[in-house]
């Protein structure tokens, strides 16, 4: 059903190549998808989880990590603005901004455009709070209806077994901070291992990074945590 109901939905986006984004609409056909399923997009792969990349680990040294009112720590601190106020190596378009929404989804739910790589919090009165979105690298995207399950501030981070066997470098266990891949906050879906989270790493917004999870800048996963409650829908397209 999903080769059917991807090019429907996608049809149905208006994609743009600046700023300004058209109407998002989806079809109801979105609404016979099953809750907690996921189906393969691209080649599968080893569910590795955690939205982690190679490179973790590497790139340049960050600043040493300052309280602040944000649960602990200030997301600001690891990136440097340019003079307009993007952060650097940023695509403005990923910004986070209100546009227009056609579809008939309810207020709070969250749609996943895995191509276009935006992230669409619907707000009610025909309009949908936008995000730009980093997703997973080919052979680790995927499709599916989920809830979210839980949310967590600053979550600490467990890789799991299969990637520690292919990456036995990595820690065991990393407690949440700044240096935790996984952000300021974490909402779970469903019962799987994918997380909407933030990321150390906001150069890589707009980009097919991760092994599966969905990243979002600590400033934006910030504001959509605050906006979403334990129970709403999430659509992955």
């Amino acid at each position: 059903m999903l080769n059917r109901l991807v090019p429907a939905l996608l049809a149905s986006l208006i994609v743009g190549g600046t700023a300004a984004a058209g109407p998002l609409a989806l079809t109801p056909a979105t609404h016979q998808m099953p809750d907690r399923a996921v189906q393969p997009v691209a080649a599968p792969g080893p569910n590795l989880g955690g939205g982690f990349i190679e490179m973790l680990f590497g790139g340049s040294p960050r600043a040493q990590p300052q309280p602040s009112s944000l649960g602990g720590y200030d997301p600001s601190q690891y990136y440097q603005p340019s003079d307009a106020g993007t952060p650097q190596g940023l695509d403005p378009r990923y910004l986070k901004q209100e546009v227009d929404y056609a579809g008939s989804e309810a207020p709070g739910t969250i749609i996943i455009n895995t191509p276009e790589r935006f992230l669409y919090l619907v707000e009610g009165n025909g309009r949908a709070l936008r995000y730009g979105i980093g997703v997973g690298r080919p052979g680790f995207t995927w499709a599916g209806v989920h809830n979210v399950t839980s949310k967590r501030e600053w979550p600490d981070w467990t890789p799991p077994e299969d990637m520690l066997k292919r990456r036995p470098d990595l820690p065991r266990h990393m407690e949440g901070g700044p240096e935790n891949p996984l952000g300021a906050r974490a909402l779970y879906l469903g019962s799987t291992l994918y997380r909407i989270h933030g990321s150390n790493e906001p150069w890589t917004i707009g980009t097919a990074v991760s092994s599966g999870c969905i990243r979002m800048r600590n400033e934006d996963v910030i504001d959509l945590y605050d906006r979403v409650k334990v129970g709403a829908k999430v659509i992955v397209i």
